[in-house]
């Protein structure tokens, strides 16, 4: 179960509405790649940038909805930082960067940080330096937002939770995907649900 403010999620009672391991095939077949350099091997999707720019593969289906991915990453030492992930997303074909999406990573944002940005004005961020992270560890992950109301779940622990007053449309922008900045990493075992939840209305109990 994940709890959130006023919310308990189920994540192994969701509707499924992706889960194919990666393969060569299924990188052609489901996602495009914008930037960088993807690849898969042994079952992982790796990622390679050098440069301080979001390279990323995103989906070619579009996923709308409240929904929530749940995947395994890691960074490939000698590489420590920045695993992010898209959701509610968009790409700008012009400029050849990300458009509209929420953005979501570990140990990111220049100085450690698990973090959530708001694409493409990034005037809603949060961050924090209190996850312990360490470089080359495998990490299981869970993003995804209920109409705005964005949680970050790493190795079945809440770790950041934001509540944007002006929600993604995510009804119009429903792309997925990875990013590589100035980073080397790989993913594994992407599963993408529907969020399904229950109303948690909560009261204090006195206490003395």
């Amino acid at each position: 179960m994940i709890q959130l403010m006023k919310k308990q999620l189920f994540p192994e009672e969701m509707d499924v509405l992706y889960n194919k391991p990666f393969s060569k095939e299924s990188l052609w077949e489901d996602f495009e790649i914008k930037a960088g350099k993807w690849y898969v091997e042994d079952g992982w999707l790796i990622g390679e940038n050098r440069t301080n720019f979001a390279a990323m593969v995103i989906s070619k289906s579009d996923y709308f909805g409240p929904i929530m991915m749940e995947f395994d990453a890691q960074t490939i030492l000698p590489c420590t930082h920045d695993i992010n992930v898209m959701w509610h997303g968009s790409w700008n074909e012009e400029t050849n960067t990300r458009d509209i999406a929420y953005v979501a990573g570990l140990q990111g944002w220049w100085d450690g940080k698990v973090g959530f940005e708001k694409s493409p004005e990034y005037k809603l961020n949060v961050g924090t330096q209190l996850f312990d992270f360490e470089p080359g560890k495998i990490y299981h992950m869970a993003v995804g937002d209920i109409y705005g109301h964005i949680f970050v779940v790493v190795n079945d622990k809440l770790v950041l939770e934001v509540t944007d007053p002006n929600p993604i449309d995510n009804n119009k922008y429903g792309k997925i995907g990875f990013e590589a900045y100035c980073s080397k990493l790989k993913f594994k075992n992407l599963c993408i649900k529907r969020v399904t939840w229950k109303d948690d209305s909560k009261v204090y109990i006195p206490e003395f």
